[in-house]
This record gives C-alpha cells, sequence and structure tokens, in this order.
C-alpha cells in the first residue's frame, strides 16, 4: 500500500486544504445545536426578539457557511480523487504495456480490463468519500461528544455506551467483507473474459450455432458473481440496520434519563433539545464513518490488485555487449523455450540468416512456428540457448531501438478504428507516398484506391468493414512502411489468392532485398523461393534447407508438397 500512497504526495496541498475546510466546516455544524440550546434556555426567557433574532441569525448564518464550504470541499475532493485515479489509470496501462508477454500471461488480459476500469473506480470513489467524510465524521462525532458533555455529562455517558457496540459491528463487517470484494474481483475477471470471448468470436458462435452454449455459459459465470456479490452485500448491508439499532436504543435511553432529569430539575429543556440535535449528528458520524469503513473494503481490495501489477519489474535489456563483426543478421544457437515451464515448445533450434536472405518457416498447428516469432521479436525469452541480432544477444538490445527496425504482421493482426493512412502509418511519421508505396508493394493499392476517399476511408475496428484479404494486405503495408531491416510475416498471406500471393513476393523480392525475411506459412508456394526453409514438428528442427534440398532429405516437407501441388493442380512432383 505504501506504493499507492506515493500517488497522494503530489496533491498534499490540496488534500491538506480540502481536510481544513471541512474542519471548519464541521465546527460550524457543531455549533448550531449549541446556539440553540442558549437561545432556548437563555435567550427566550428574556423575551427580547431582537436577542432572539441575532441568534437565530447566528444559527442560520452558520448553517449557510457550513453548506457552502462542504460543497466547496466536496468539490475539491472529486477533483483530486480524479487527478490521482487518472495518474493511476495511466500508470497502469503503462505498467500492462512494458511488461514482458509472459508477465501479461500471468495477468491475463480480462483480469487487465478489470483492474483498468472496475478497480481504479472503487479507488476512485474510496478516495473521494475519504475526504469528504474522513475528516467530518471523526470531528462530529468526536465534537459532538465534547458538546453533549458539556451540556449534560449524565446523558453523554448513556450515548457513550453504545459506540463499543458499533464499533465491534464495524470491525465485524470490514473483516469480513474484505476478502468478499477480493474473490468478487477476481470473479469479474471471468466474467469479463467470457465476454470478450464472445464479443471476438460472435461469427464462429452465430455459424454453429451455438448461441444458446455461450448464454448458458455466460450465465454460469453471472451467477457465481451474484452470489459472492450477495454474500458481500449481505454483510454489509447488516451495518446500516445495526448501527441504526444500537443509535436508536441509546436514543431511547437519552430521552428517558432526560425527561427524568428534567423532571427533577437537574437538566433544562434546551439542553435536551439541543442533546437530541447532537446525538442526531453523532448518529450520521457514526454511520458515515460506518460508509467509510464499507468503500474501504472494495477500495483496499482494489488497490491490492492495482498494486501487484504496479510493483511487476519491467523486463530491463542485458549491458551491451561489445560489437560483433558477425556475417550473419539473425541467428539462432540451441535455442529452447516453454511458456509454462513444463514442456519445451521450441527444442534446440538453431539457424542463421545473413542480411538480406528469406527463411520460410513451415509445420502443422502447434508445431511452434508462431512461437519462433515471438523469440525473434523479443517479446518472450529464450529459456536455453542464444538469439542473436547482429552478432548480439536479442536480451541486450533496447526494445525501441529493435522495433524501429522490425517490421511484423500477423494472421490476425491489430487493426484499429481510424482512417487507413493512419493504420498504416501507425504513429510514424510518413509522407503519403510513402504510405502508397508500401501499399502497392502489400498489393493494397486497387482497393485503397477503389474507397471514395482512399487513405482517409475510415475502418473499423478490428477491420470488420473489410475482407480477410484486405486485412492481410492492409496489415502487411504497415509492416512494410518503415523500410524494415527484418521483416517477420506470420502466415500474414494465407486470405491472399495464389495470383496475388505471388504478386506480393515479387515486390518484396524487388523492393526489399536488403530485407531479411521470416516467412510462416501453411502453403509451400509462400515459401519455396526462400533462401532457407525451417519445418518444425512438435517444437523440434526436422529439416532445414532449400526447397530441392528438403524434397530430397525431409519426407514431412515433400508430403507436404506434394499434396499441395497435387491440389494446386501442378501435376505430380518429382520426389
Amino acid at each position: 500500500m505504501n506504493h499507492m500512497l506515493s500517488y497522494l504526495k503530489p496533491h498534499t496541498r490540496a488534500l491538506s486544504w480540502t481536510l481544513f475546510v471541512k474542519f471548519i466546516a464541521s465546527m460550524l455544524d457543531l455549533f448550531i445545536p449549541f446556539i440553540l440550546a442558549i437561545l432556548i434556555d437563555d435567550v427566550v426567557p428574556l423575551r427580547q426578539p431582537g436577542l432572539i433574532y441575532l441568534w437565530g441569525g447566528g444559527m442560520a448564518g452558520c448553517a449557510i457557511l457550513a453548506v457552502t464550504l462542504n460543497i466547496y470541499a466536496n468539490r475539491m475532493a472529486a477533483t483530486t480523487a480524479g487527478k490521482v485515479t487518472r495518474q493511476l489509470r495511466h500508470d497502469l496501462f503503462s505498467r500492462l504495456s512494458n511488461i514482458s508477454m509472459a508477465q501479461f500471461d500471468g495477468v491475463s488480459l480480462s483480469s487487465a480490463v478489470s483492474r483498468l476500469t472496475t478497480d481504479t473506480y472503487n479507488i476512485n470513489q474510496f478516495l473521494n468519500r475519504t475526504q469528504r467524510m474522513g475528516v467530518r465524521a471523526p470531528i462530529l462525532l468526536v465534537g459532538g461528544l465534547i458538546l453533549t458533555s458539556i451540556l449534560d455529562a449524565r446523558l453523554t455517558l448513556v450515548l457513550a455506551l453504545t459506540l463499543p457496540v458499533i464499533t465491534v459491528i464495524i470491525y465485524f463487517v470490514t473483516k469480513t467483507s474484505v476478502p468478499l470484494y477480493d474473490r468478487q474481483q477476481s470473479v469479474l475477471d471471468n466474467l469479463v473474459r467470457v465476454l470478450q470471448e464472445n464479443i471476438v468470436g460472435v461469427r464462429v458462435i452465430k455459424a454453429l450455432s451455438k448461441t444458446q452454449d455461450e448464454r448458458d455459459r455466460f450465465d454460469k459465470v453471472n451467477a457465481s458473481l451474484a452470489d459472492v456479490g450477495r454474500k458481500a452485500g449481505s454483510v454489509v448491508a447488516l451495518s446500516n440496520p445495526l448501527s441504526t439499532l444500537t443509535l436508536n436504543l441509546g436514543l431511547t435511553a437519552v430521552v428517558l434519563t432526560g425527561a427524568f432529569l428534567v423532571n427533577q430539575g437537574l437538566s433544562r429543556p434546551g439542553s435536551i433539545i439541543a442533546f437530541l440535535n447532537y446525538f442526531t449528528i453523532i448518529s450520521n458520524a457514526m454511520l458515515g464513518i460506518t460508509r467509510i469503513f464499507i468503500m474501504s473494503s472494495k477500495g483496499i481490495a482494489s488497490a491490492r490488485r492495482v498494486e501487484a501489477v504496479l510493483r511487476l519489474e519491467e523486463p530491463a535489456p542485458l549491458p551491451p555487449s561489445p560489437a560483433v563483426d558477425s556475417p550473419y543478421h539473425i541467428q539462432f544457437d540451441r535455442v529452447s523455450f516453454s511458456y509454462s515451464g513444463m514442456e519445451d515448445n521450441l527444442q534446440e533450434i538453431s539457424f542463421a540468416l545473413k542480411p538480406g536472405q528469406t527463411l520460410g518457416v513451415i509445420g502443422a498447428t502447434g508445431s511452434g512456428k508462431t512461437t519462433l516469432a515471438n523469440l525473434l521479436l523479443g517479446l518472450y525469452q529464450a529459456n536455453s540457448g542464444q538469439v542473436l541480432v547482429d552478432g548480439q544477444d536479442i536480451r541486450t538490445w533496447d526494445p525501441g531501438r529493435l522495433a524501429a527496425q522490425t517490421g511484423v504482421a500477423f494472421q490476425s493482426g491489430f487493426i484499429m478504428a481510424a482512417t487507413i493512412r493512419d493504420n498504416i502509418a501507425y504513429f510514424r511519421e510518413m509522407t503519403d507516398e510513402q504510405i502508397w508505396q508500401a501499399a502497392r508493394d502489400a498489393q493494397a493499392e486497387g482497393f485503397i484506391a477503389a474507397t471514395k476517399l482512399g487513405l482517409d476511408h475510415q475502418v473499423e475496428s478490428r477491420g470488420n468493414n473489410l475482407s480477410g484479404g484486405q486485412k492481410q494486405r492492409l496489415l502487411i503495408a504497415r509492416a512494410l512502411a518503415g523500410q524494415p531491416r527484418l521483416l517477420i510475416l506470420d502466415d500474414a498471406s494465407s486470405a491472399l489468392d495464389y495470383r496475388t500471393d505471388a504478386a506480393l513476393r515479387r515486390a518484396l523480392a524487388q523492393r526489399h532485398r536488403g530485407t531479411t525475411t521470416l516467412i510462416i506459412a501453411q502453403r509451400v508456394s509462400s515459401i519455396k523461393n526462400a533462401d532457407y526453409i525451417l519445418v518444425l514438428e512438435d517444437g523440434r528442427a526436422i529439416g532445414l534447407g532449400s526447397h530441392e534440398q528438403l524434397m530430397a532429405s525431409c519426407p514431412t516437407y515433400r508430403e507436404i508438397a506434394t499434396v499441395q501441388m497435387y491440389a494446386e493442380g501442378a501435376g505430380e512432383v518429382a520426389s
């Protein structure tokens, strides 16, 4: 929690001023019943209207000034809480963006979304309510007890007997509700995950007519969230009625004791009336403190979850190693990697590419093709072996420097709701000619020019208003626009027809000769002309060489090529 407190330090002055204003407003609220007691017991018996108006005006002035100061302080509290939450949300998003993929996998996407939204909202409400009631409620409670003891110590003793009971109630509610709110946020993560899966897969769900099954799955996790929310709400719901019952019993005892004292001439009516007003103030103060503790249950649970992410250490590159005069641009040296730490997803992978060379990667689903690309992008770190770029361990590279000279296009890449120009440039300073050239190389010029607005054509989120082939060509254009030294195409042309795919390969060969290229594909035709082809099976390399070499030495590759070429009508393939 110390890390979370650091976000309050820049706002110390604003917080102090808010609390001071709240202190003044609370004191004014406390003076009103005291003035009322003097007015009834001392001023009214004098039968002087001028004094009555004077003391009554003083009460009205205190009330108006207290309301004004409270409104002003509440606005300041909301502003400060908003600023703290904005900075917290910014830092949380930044940390989630910069942590390693392995760390992000540990957090999970659904949990990241709920921490950025629900958890930061709970923290905002906690900060806001604490500023509004954190000073006011204790001052009204303590000040009310002091002033009532001045008015009548015996009645104050009766009232004070209720406070230990309320304290026990608050302790029980807080201790029980915090773990329940922790669990509620975890279940909320699951709800967000199911919702995201349904939104992303809506077309598949409808195509397979699985709407009812998905509805049942959502209802199950929704019922679980409702159940834990009901349990937490049931515990919290006990606080107000139990506290109110205790205070009302105390009020009854005060009224009976006060009536006896007035009847015995040991107290005055004005003091009793003022005491009842103070009792209302003290009751509201106790209920306010109860609400603060209830809100703190959510706030503490959410703060723990947010702080857990903020404390994640961003992976730092290793100290730069001495420059190496290596003939290779990209090199994998006996690289092994596992996502789970139990079974290797890649095992003893080795290859080397000189600048401008192309490596094609082919293999069955789950063979480790995308994992290979992830390691080359520095998204994950090898468990053993080395990934070298220009002869230096990739872990010694600055991530920004590596990304600046890398272009990447995935099969299901990221397309944002923006213009075609913005999607291709993607926050890089580029001229329209550079963007059009990248579109030509990616075979995207035709469909872009066919739109009414050209580069200014608006693309929907995830490219929902584009076809599969148009999406992939747009993503390839983005990868090529920066003239990268390293180009990674991860099944990025799977939706392209053979003619367009061939035209893309010709453009890459002619205009990007100096670019080292990694092509992950399911079609042999996409990688047939690569300098090297790596065949993967269950994370192991079972073949490495040119197309001709693999046709002669790798039965698995020969089988894949033969089947595909027959399917394409290429005729019989020589073995």
